[in-house]
């Protein structure tokens, strides 16, 4: 008898073992005592076709030169599968960084406003309707001459706790938590990064005008059409830094937190992601209940005047948004072609309140 329950002791273990190793999806990378730089000001390229799906931008980490910045682009994704990006957040006195995945469904990102339909909460620049991918041009640059599956709806958008933070946590970041939704979510079967986005992230660490040190938070190349494509033809320069940039009181190897944590593939250099040091405010981008994770709607723009319908009067960077109650929606799915050339939306808004380095 007691063999027996020896044995079932220990079958028990070896479930829970792999129901453990099944659920831990979302990896970890590097830890840094440093944080990211803000999110830069930028305007997204034009969706070079059917099936891509925006990837937004963020900075990585080195730990020879620190912060580089890895363009934002379009993928071609995974049928069926939307983009969890990855955030950095602030824990056991490191800014951590949370690797992004593949998944049916969009996860926690850390509350973060990537822009572009990633407002904090979930995506709505597109959705999955069997088996091709319809845009929503409220909210992402894509043009019917080369993309037929599109539709318009629109979204309520937050104006009040706009800013360019880039972190979760700790003083001056985004105070958002997961819900038990986007829990569920993170625990899903999920596809790492495809093989174009981690080229894209080393292509990226090749240019030293990417590093923050050199370019202050304004990268010269701060979006892509297509990942690793770096030429004039494609590039989009950023058009301001997200908010001022001040240089580390240390350097990268004084900054990086050696641990034996799960680092995506092993390499030092996985840590990547926007950098803005904690506010003296305190301020911090506020997170609104947008429901499912994957609502869709989106700002209302005109078709030869891109923009999200944030507050134009000033620049910006992206707003977070919330599905309208009762969102009208128009869908095009083989509408006239038309001229609409490569148009400039103004992602961000004016900087967030100056900010300082904590060691």
């Amino acid at each position: 008898m007691n063999r027996l329950l020896s044995r079932w002791f220990l079958l028990v273990l070896v479930i829970l073992a792999f129901s453990a190793a099944s659920f831990s999806q979302v990896a970890v990378g590097v830890s840094v005592r440093i944080g990211p730089p803000a999110l830069p000001v930028y305007a997204q390229p034009i969706c070079p076709g059917p099936g891509y799906l925006w990837t937004p931008g963020y900075w990585a980490w080195n730990d020879d030169d620190g912060y580089y910045w890895v363009p934002g682009t379009w993928v071609m994704a995974p049928v069926g599968m939307y983009w969890t990006p990855g955030w950095w957040g602030w824990g056991g006195g490191f800014y951590v960084w949370h690797v992004g995945y593949w998944g049916p469904h969009v996860g926690f990102y850390g509350g973060i406003n990537y822009g572009y339909g990633y407002g904090g909460v979930g995506f709505v620049g597109g959705e999955w309707r069997g088996g091709g991918f319809y845009y929503n041009r409220s909210v992402t640059n894509v043009s019917v001459t080369n993309v037929t599956n599109v539709y318009n709806r629109t979204v309520v958008v937050n104006n009040t706790t706009v800013n360019n933070v880039s972190y979760n946590g700790g003083n001056g970041g985004v105070q958002a938590r997961p819900t038990a939704q986007e829990e569920r979510f993170d625990h899903e079967q999920h596809t790492p990064a495809l093989a174009a986005q981690a080229e894209h992230e080393r292509g990226a660490m090749q240019n030293r005008d990417n590093f923050a040190s050199v370019n202050h938070g304004r990268p010269v190349i701060a979006a892509t059409s297509r990942p690793g494509d770096f030429s004039r033809r494609s590039a989009v320069p950023a058009r301001a830094a997200g908010s001022e940039y001040h240089a580390p009181a240390m350097s990268p190897r004084e900054a990086r937190v050696e641990s034996n944590s799960n680092n995506r593939g092993g390499r030092s250099n996985d840590g990547f992601r926007p950098f803005t040091p904690p506010s003296k405010s305190g301020n911090s981008a506020a997170r609104e209940d947008h429901g499912s994770s994957n609502s869709h709607g989106g700002y209302s723009a005109g078709p030869s005047d891109y923009r999200p319908a944030q507050n134009r009067a000033s620049e910006g960077r992206p707003n977070e948004y919330r599905p309208h109650n009762q969102p009208h929606e128009t869908v095009h799915q083989n509408p006239p072609r038309e001229n609409t050339g490569r148009s400039s939306p103004s992602p961000r808004q004016g900087p967030p309140p100056k900010e300082e380095h904590h060691r």
